[in-house]
């Protein structure tokens, strides 16, 4: 098959779908009733050709017989008009009030013949009944007969009516009714009598004739009916009339089987067939014009004036053939025939001469439209051909109309999208117009620019093709691309997002490389980024960003994905080779981390020449069976954050107790949640030792939680096991009133050693920390000035000096002293050591445990010593736990020391048994007066000289 043949092939009528019925096709019920009716006919039929056995019921049949038929159409019609209440129940209403006028003339007929058992008189109430039964049905078939559109068109359907009955009426006249009306002895009122009813068949013929043509589209099928069944009585009626039949006709003989056909058929139109409401069928003759425009009907339709008039030319040749003189009524007639015909003819001159201009008119409008229109309309035959283009292609195609007239429609559509296009066309022929009178295709047009466009196209039926109307959709497809990478992408690095990342990873997993397990997935974190955001400013960030994606996209394969997942963030899919050698695989995928670390590690030169460095920790996870995208991703950031945790830039792969060690930590954090509400906290204290005496100089508070499960666990493994800031809060109040309370208890028995409480900067800058509540909390427990030590945590570069400076300063008045905890590991500044007002100076655990092996920690640790003396610092080493520190920081100048070489953390029992006896052995020192041992004080009182 040809490319065009194959666009706008039709699936053959056999295949697929049946479809819906047709509206017009008789359902189970109706079948039935059709067998019925057969039936009930072809019984009167046998009974009427069988003479029913005998004359008596003969005549009861014969009269009886047909007014009950008669009067169940009536019924029928009248119960069927009361129930649809549409156009056409008027005409239902008449049907039947003329079935009901030959039901009674039936049964007067009857009543004389079978009860009376006499004759019927010439005038009797019956004929009356039998008169009154044409002029009903003929206004009936003009309730039902299609409205003429214009005056014209009802002149037109009075002449067509006119030019039948007139040639019916002089052929008739000519063979039979001319006898009739001179018959010697006759009386003019019997003649009229028996004329009457031949004319009223006559005019009802004409009526069933002129109506054939001119159907409403509406209820169709039942129209059909009640013509065929009033064509069959009027039939009977003729037959009835002729002389021959008549002189020797009697009830219950043949003829009367057909009006008992015609009224049980009249009885069955308007229940017996599906129809269509008045709008569902116009609609239906609007979508298929073949329904009323039927070549062989036209066709008849058209030649009605013509055969009317032959027919009247054959009775006036008869009589001439005849040799009979021609007949004044035959000639009247056909005269009144001729007219009628030569006027109908020059109304429809007329009116074709109207309608051709109106035509003219009208496409010229539609013309202009099409021309002026800026879609492209295009008519494609049944072979696939172009055989009308308007002429706006030129300005959207780039290609002249008459260029594309004759060219294959599959020849200018993109190969891609030519079977999509073939699919779309094939299903659109097949279903019904009713249901999807239209569809739309978007496809790819080739343009005499020689690039594609995008089009979009409403597709219509038209004579076995389609119609095309187009319009270029480029631009909006264009921006619908744009918008899509938008949603899909980074703005700034332009990278994958994580929607499109994650994606394209379930992608992985799912498709061909389902069971491939060498497929991998990096998440990759720039440590020390923060701090070039902060130095540098957001710009310079954003610039380090850019710059770190474009090492990472030229890092991966071009079949393996890197995205941006927010802030300083990135990740990479490493797409599996198929290989089963898995080890080999991880060690490659290894050796590709650790690569892409060290690229991403090499300094970045920024605008303006500044030269920053960053590292990578990045954590790597393998798709295992079982494992789906999301639990791939979060497998892979647990491994970088464990890669953060142990150290930063490395590289770690995912490992299952990475899993179970985030599921505790996460039960770990919501049971500490209600720890301290629980009461699971306790104080422990830690000795401070005078390094001169051995005397305990302070005690350093520590809180402890000890879980309902008994796990003691320290600050820095519950601390670690969560990021709220309002649970770290509660946790320091509750440390400072607990330990502030507790020193208070101990300086009421005569334990009055200050109690040192470790707290941030950021907790001291914190507003919900107020300096009236510390000294609100000294007050309420009658803690001696001087009894509080607050050791500065950490030194943030970020936090303000200034204000620091002058929070420590309020402090200080209050009594409390200042101790600059963990100098010495590389955090505290100097500069916070210059302007803060410290007391004490805490040497770090890294100095101290390296003070014996190292000589170099040794000379920082003396130069460190030194300094504090000269500023008139007390110092106190952390950490000290084997005698040899002891020795080497007491031999370097450092005055206080706490660690496991003079106890642990003590609970309150434990401690104040120390603090009774309030003395350490000190190894290889020489024994100093008590009276001259060095209480920590601050470098603002006054010494007191020994007495």
């Amino acid at each position: 098959m040809s490319a065009p043949g194959t666009v706008l092939a039709r699936r053959p009528a056999g295949e697929g779908d049946p479809g819906p019925p047709a509206p017009g096709r008789p359902g189970a019920g109706a079948i039935l009733a059709q067998i019925g009716l057969a039936l009930l006919c072809a019984g009167y039929t046998t009974g009427a050709s069988l003479g029913w056995g005998s004359p008596e019921a003969a005549l009861f049949m014969g009269d009886f017989g047909l007014s009950a038929a008669a009067l169940t159409a009536a019924v029928s019609c009248y119960l069927y008009a009361r129930r649809h209440r549409d156009s056409a129940r008027p005409a239902w209403l008449l049907f039947a009030f003329s079935s009901f006028m030959a039901a009674a003339g039936n049964a007067v007929w009857g009543w004389y013949e079978v009860v009376l058992r006499t004759e019927v008189p010439d005038f009797s109430v019956a004929n009356l009944f039998f008169l009154l039964f044409a002029p009903p049905a003929i206004v009936g078939l003009l309730v039902l007969a299609k409205r003429p559109a214009n005056r014209a068109g009802c002149v037109c359907l009075a002449l067509d009516t006119w030019l039948i009955g007139g040639s019916l009426l002089t052929l008739s006249w000519s063979l039979a009714l001319a006898r009739t009306a001179h018959v010697e002895g006759e009386s003019v009122a019997r003649a009229a009598l028996s004329l009457a009813y031949p004319l009223l068949d006559i005019v009802l013929v004409s009526m069933v004739l002129v109506l054939h043509f001119r159907r409403s589209h509406a209820n169709r099928s039942a129209t059909n009916t009640a013509i065929a069944a009033l064509a069959l009585t009027v039939l009977c009626d003729a037959l009835f009339t002729s002389p021959l039949l008549r002189e020797n006709y009697a009830s219950g003989q043949l003829l009367d089987a057909g009006w008992f056909a015609g009224s049980l058929l009249l009885a069955y139109a308007p229940w017996g067939a599906r129809r269509l409401p008045d709008a569902a069928a116009a609609a239906a003759a609007a979508r298929d014009p073949g329904l009323d425009s039927r070549p062989v009907a036209g066709s008849l339709a058209a030649l009605t004036p013509y055969l009317a008039a032959a027919v009247c030319t054959l009775g006036i040749l008869y009589n001439v053939v005849e040799g009979r003189r021609v007949d004044r009524v035959v000639v009247l007639t056909g005269c009144a025939v001729v007219l009628a015909l030569v006027v109908r003819q020059g109304i429809m001159l007329l009116d074709n001469i109207a309608l051709t201009h109106e035509l003219a008119h009208k496409e010229n409008h539609f013309r202009s439209l099409v021309q002026g229109s800026s879609d492209v309309i295009m008519i494609a035959a049944p072979n696939g051909r172009l055989h009308y283009v308007s002429p706006a292609a030129s300005g959207v195609y780039g290609r002249d109309a008459d260029e594309l007239i004759g060219t294959e429609l599959a020849a200018l559509i993109h190969p891609e999208d030519l079977g999509a296009v073939v699919h779309e066309v094939r299903r659109f022929l097949a279903a019904s117009p009713a249901e999807e009178p239209t569809t739309r295709i978007e496809c790819r047009f080739r343009s005499g620019r020689g690039n594609w466009l995008n089009v979009e196209s409403t597709v219509n039926r038209h004579q076995g093709g389609l119609i095309f109307n187009s319009r270029d959709v480029t631009e909006r497809v264009r921006l619908q691309a744009q918008l899509q990478h938008n949603a899909e992408h980074d703005p700034l690095t332009d990278l994958p997002n994580r929607a499109l990342f994650t994606r394209r990873v379930r992608q992985a997993l799912g498709g061909r490389r389902a069971s491939d397990s060498g497929t991998a997935v990096l998440f990759i974190d720039l440590d020390g980024f923060k701090g070039v955001n902060d130095r540098l400013g957001h710009q310079a960030g954003d610039e380090l960003l850019v710059q770190a994606a474009r090492r990472l996209q030229d890092s991966v394969r071009a079949g393996d994905t890197a995205a941006r997942l927010g802030g300083d963030e990135f990740a990479a899919l490493i797409l599996g080779d198929g290989g089963r050698d898995r080890a080999a695989r991880r060690d490659q995928v290894q050796e590709i981390a650790d690569r892409l670390r060290l690229t991403l590690s090499r300094p970045y030169r920024l605008d303006g020449g500044q030269e920053v460095r960053v590292a990578a920790s990045i954590g790597v996870a393998f798709a295992e069976p079982g494992v789906d995208a999301g639990d791939l991703l979060r497998n892979a950031d647990l491994a970088m954050y464990r890669a953060k945790a142990a150290g930063k830039d490395r590289v770690e792969l995912y490992a299952p107790q990475m899993q179970a060690e985030v599921v505790r930590r996460t039960e770990l954090a919501a049971r500490l949640r209600t720890a301290l509400h629980d009461g699971e906290f306790a104080l422990l204290h830690q000795p401070v030792v005078d390094l001169a005496t051995g005397r305990i100089a302070a005690v350093s508070a520590q809180a402890r939680w000890r879980s309902t499960q008994g796990i003691l666990f320290t600050p820095a493994e519950y601390l670690r096991v969560t990021d709220d800031g309002e649970r770290t809060a509660e946790l320091g109040r509750w440390l400072l009133e607990e330990a502030v309370e507790q020193a208070a208890e101990r300086a009421g028995i005569g334990h009055r050693t200050p109690v040192s409480i470790r707290v941030s900067a950021r907790r001291l800058l914190d507003r919900s920390l107020p300096l009236g509540s510390v000294e609100s909390l000294l007050t309420r427990h009658g803690l001696p000035s001087g009894s509080l030590i607050v050791e500065l945590a950490d030194s943030d570069p970020r936090i303000p000096l200034d204000e620091l400076e002058q929070r420590l300063a309020v402090l200080r008045r209050l009594g409390v002293r200042i101790a600059l905890d963990g100098f010495g590991s590389g955090h505290v500044a100097v500069d916070a050591l210059r302007r803060l007002p410290v007391d004490i100076l805490k040497l770090d655990r890294g100095l101290v445990e390296g003070v014996v092996e190292s000589p170099r920690l040794r000379k920082i640790t003396r130069g460190v010593l030194r300094i504090a003396g000269e500023l008139g610092m007390r110092t106190v080493a952390d950490g000290v736990d084997v005698p040899e520190q002891v020795v080497a920081l007491r031999a370097m100048g450092c005055t206080h020391a706490q660690g496991m070489a003079f106890s642990g953390p003590l609970d309150e029992y434990r401690l104040r048994r120390a603090l009774v006896r309030d003395e350490y052995p000190l190894p290889g020192a020489v024994p100093v007066p008590v009276g001259n041992r060095t209480p920590i004080r601050s470098n603002s009182e006054t010494p007191v000289p020994p007495t």
